[in-house]
């Protein structure tokens, strides 16, 4: 029995996840002590941002040489439930941190919008989501602490002030830093910069806004300018801790109404409740509810921002090049804040061509964000998907989530023109499966593709959310059927049913995305084919025996020596035969066997360097060429009548074949039906022969 959950127990583990400081106040005087034992807390949002990607982790991918940040790719907050899949994905998540970290040390990405521009349901909006959903939780961190002020005890010398503002928080939640005239405030800055270990120095120019403003000119007025008594007396510092919901340091924009956009939505709007107290032009009647108010000192998300008229736009070029807001009516404001945009294709492409959107494109850095093109990675997707959800107890069968993904990389990737490489032997590349000796080159198949697609490759294709609720489809269907499993065939037959019920596939693409499904169909049937193969015939110590076998001849080979026979104990020349039979089953040419031997060996070597004993199983290659040699020696003696029928003197056979299957992750209803699916085809071409 569970046990129950004490409101004791919730409530101190709710205290503890709170920062100490959340509710104190602090003086101006301890603020600057503060910053001198730790600069970082002047950080502007650009480098609180960067920092706040490494704090999470990262990996480097030698191979492909990025970053892989690990609040995309293990989501630690969210034990994965969030994470992101894919080397073009993580090549744009690292992109992105590069402009971010650039906008950091001032070399001009602070001033852009990072556009994030790719296909529905490439993932842009949920990478959007998940850095603002990181930086709330990195800001209620000690690593990520900031600050801001309130005004306090303003009624004691303002006497036009509305009792109920007697305290004011900073409208735009600046840093406490510039209550400090600049002069003074630049030489504090120097000494932070002088001590501060970062790739970055601190900066802050920005002014009071225009509240803040008019109560330090009042208040300095009443103390003969002594800045000394107005800050210890009417100043206190606050933690700010970045929040989406209270709109604090995070805002997430999209326009109430397209149609009619009213630029108050980003910069506020006057304070009509208080312009009978204070009047009009006074700047304590403005409010500071725009979304780039809102926003200051974190992160500003422009959900569809191409969706915005193009006069609109013109605010961002403001917010973006001058870091600076101008309301209506009112002085400017300076800003501070990452601005990120999203947009989906069409949109991109119509202000592409706007020759009166030169100074928005200008002042925009564009990172594309498009579909998985490495199909294992797209199945991961999937299986996140059905991890998240509620499925009902289903057994998804081996290749089903693969060939799905294989299809949808099909309809992403540019088809090779010409040569020797096909389209499905193009996506197997860019997932990996690629040996040392094939001719395929990935890097020039991706230069080819860069030059012959429109934006980019992945940028259009079907959606994994296509496929994904299609996947659920099948669940659904199969279990309605009885069916407690999902197999790859259920899987495409929906596929095939609805690929034209799907809105955003283009007339002309049908016939294309069609004969990919054909081809992932053939793929399947292959690997389906290997699987009952390896199930009749698969023979674990026969494996290994075979495979020592094959490296002893290798070796003596390279090193011109002899070798032990296993029979007569008489040393002898290397096997050739036994060693072309392996080889065939790789259709290595004779020209190319060399290369190959001295591959594992060079395998086997590194192995041993590392004090990892030899095992074929470990060498994708090699374990599939002693598998199929294997499968040739042992088919004669298998029953295929047993695999093309159903009598009773049969089962025997089809039982054992189906528990092997069942080792090999399928339900023993699964193995059944891929028995029945490439088994036949499996008997009819032995017997044929």
């Amino acid at each position: 029995m569970t046990e129950m959950e004490t409101l004791e127990a919730l409530s101190q583990e709710y205290r503890r996840s709170i920062p100490d400081d959340l509710r104190e106040s602090r003086s101006f005087g301890w603020y600057l002590e503060e910053l001198y034992d730790d600069p970082k807390i002047a950080r502007n949002a650009h480098q609180r941002v960067a920092d706040m990607f490494d704090f999470y982790g990262t990996r480097y991918d030698e191979d492909e040489g990025i970053v892989e940040y690990l609040l995309a790719s293990e989501d630690p907050l969210g034990d994965g439930e969030n994470t992101f899949y894919g080397r073009n994905i993580h090549e744009s998540i690292h992109e992105f941190v590069n402009k971010v970290k650039s906008g950091a040390r001032g070399l001009g990405p602070e001033k852009r919008i990072k556009l994030l521009l790719g296909p529905v349901g490439s993932g842009k909006s949920d990478f959007d989501r998940q850095c603002r959903r990181y930086f709330e939780d990195y800001s209620a961190r000690e690593e990520g602490r900031m600050y801001t002020f309130r005004w306090t005890n303003l009624c004691d010398i303002l006497h036009d002030q509305d009792p109920s503002d007697d305290s004011v928080r900073s409208q735009m939640n600046q840093d406490p830093l510039v209550l400090l005239p600049l002069e003074q405030r630049e030489r504090v800055i120097d000494d932070l910069n002088e001590v501060l270990e970062a790739p970055y120095t601190i900066r802050n120019e920005q002014s009071l806004d225009p509240a803040s403003e008019f109560y330090m000119d009042r208040l300095l007025e009443h103390y003969d300018d002594d800045l000394k008594a107005v800050l210890e007396n009417h100043i206190e510092v606050i933690r700010l801790i970045a929040s989406e919901n209270r709109r604090l340091c995070i805002e997430t924009f999209e326009p109430k109404d397209k149609k009619n956009q009213d630029e108050t939505e980003l910069t506020g709007d006057v304070n009509y409740s208080k312009i009978a107290i204070y009047g009009e032009s006074d700047p304590r009647a403005f409010d500071y509810s725009g979304a780039f108010c809102n926003a200051n000192r974190g992160i500003f998300s422009g959900e569809e921002l191409l969706k915005l008229q193009r006069e609109f736009l013109y605010d961002f070029l403001h917010a973006t090049q001058e870091q600076t807001i101008k309301p209506k009516n009112n002085p400017r404001i300076d800003i501070d804040q990452v601005i990120v945009g999203r947009t989906n294709m069409p949109e991109y492409r119509d202000k592409k061509g706007d020759e009166k959107m030169e100074a928005f494109n200008d002042r925009t850095k564009r990172i594309d964000f498009p579909y998985v093109l490495q199909y294992g990675e797209e199945a991961k997707i999937y299986r996140k998907m059905l991890k998240n959800a509620d499925v009902p107890d289903i057994h998804v069968e081996p290749h089903t989530l693969e060939m799905a993904g294989l299809f949808g990389v099909l309809t992403r990737i540019t088809e090779p023109d010409g040569g020797t490489v096909n389209v499905v032997q193009k996506a197997k590349a860019y997932n990996g499966e690629i040996d040392e000796l094939d001719d395929v080159d990935v890097k020039k198949l991706r230069e080819e593709a860069e030059g012959v697609a429109d934006i980019g490759e992945g940028m259009d294709g079907v959606s994994p959310r296509f496929i994904g609720d299609e996947i659920a489809e099948a669940i659904m269907d199969s279990m309605h059927r009885g069916r407690a499993f999902l197999s790859p065939l259920t899987t495409f037959n929906h596929l095939e049913e609805n690929l034209e019920n799907h809105g955003s596939i283009p007339d002309e693409r049908f016939e294309d995305y069609y004969r990919f499904l054909e081809m992932v169909r053939e793929e399947y049937r292959e690997r389906a084919i290997e699987d009952v193969r390896h199930a009749l015939a698969y023979d674990v110590e026969e494996i290994q025996r075979q495979g020592e076998k094959y490296m002893d001849h290798v070796m003596a080979y390279i090193d011109d020596d002899t070798v032990m026979d296993e029979i007569t104990g008489r040393e002898q020349e290397p096997d050739e035969k036994f060693l072309r039979a392996v080889e065939d089953k790789l259709e290595i040419p004779e020209d190319r066997k060399d290369d190959f031997r001295q591959e594992v060996s060079n395998w086997v070597s590194r192995r041993a360097r590392e004090g990892t004993s030899f095992n074929p199983q470990d060498n994708d290659r090699l374990r599939r060429a002693l598998e199929r040699k294997l499968w040739e020696d042992k088919k004669h003696n298998i029953n295929f009548s047993a695999l093309v029928s159903s009598g009773e003197s049969d089962d025997a056979d089809r039982s054992a074949w189906v528990d092997a299957l069942m080792e090999q992750g399928y339900s023993r209803e699964g193995a059944k039906e891929v028995l029945e699916f490439a088994g036949a085809e499996v008997a009819k071409t032995e017997m044929e022969e």
